[in-house]
């Protein structure tokens, strides 16, 4: 007898989401020779870091994975914790639910829903800058002031929304007399924005945006994407 590998049928497309999640969580947690659709209800954090890697790679087709510090970012996310520290999720445990059926803290939305719209915005639009190591992505807004307040004036890093599912948002430092704010963030970008116009050519268009995070100039990183300018004909 053979099994196949996990099908899940769906009847309309807002259901993929969770179809997703579902082949992932048997894909990755399933024990051989099980009876079919047995399933863990609770996995380790490390287990599931594992799967959640392997599974962004091959979604954006990127070599470019997820690093320790990506892992501990999304591991606050999903436990609403504060520690920096990979290890102390060493042995904690993640439930089907807190995966993909509860909301985060404060939020509309799952993990899974969240996690799932980073790559699809990377895989759609974004792909190259992740390859080129432009984006940052996974800091919260605290981490972003943290990182930028001792760079100079119109540094700037690009970072995964967390209000917006699949939005990229810019923080940036500006130090203006006018004002006492000296960081910012725009509203986030989805893949509705760039489908009119490209990542590239929006921070382009933005003067104030000289270096990317940590220290390279934007142009240098981004100018090679920009849409080229037709000149009109006299």
């Amino acid at each position: 007898q053979t099994l196949s590998l996990p099908v899940v049928v769906i009847v309309h497309g807002s259901q993929d989401n969770n179809a997703t999640a579902t082949v992932l969580w048997d894909n990755a947690f399933a024990e051989p020779g099980r009876v079919p659709f047995a399933v863990p209800d609770k996995v380790q954090w490390p287990q599931l870091c594992e799967a959640l890697n392997m599974k962004f790679k091959a979604e954006v087709q990127s070599s470019r994975g997820l690093t320790k510090e990506n892992l501990v970012f999304l591991a606050q996310k999903l436990f609403n914790s504060t520690s920096s520290h990979l290890e102390d999720y060493s042995s904690t445990t993640v439930s089907w639910s807190q995966f993909n059926r509860e909301n985060l803290p404060g939020r509309n939305y799952t993990f899974w829903q969240w996690f799932d719209g980073v790559m699809e915005v990377l895989k759609k639009h974004l792909k190259p800058h992740w390859n080129d190591g432009a984006i940052l992505g996974f800091v919260n807004k605290q981490q972003a002031h943290d990182l930028l307040i001792n760079k100079p004036d119109g540094t700037f890093l690009l970072r995964f929304s967390d209000s917006e599912i699949g939005g990229i948002t810019i923080a940036w430092k500006f130090d203006s007399c006018e004002s006492e704010r000296m960081f910012w963030n725009l509203m986030p970008f989805t893949t509705r924005d760039f489908s009119i116009r490209s990542l590239a050519d929006r921070l382009g268009d933005l003067s104030y945006l000289i270096y990317v995070f940590p220290d390279r100039p934007k142009d240098e990183v981004f100018s090679k994407y920009y849409t080229p300018v037709l000149c009109e004909s006299t």
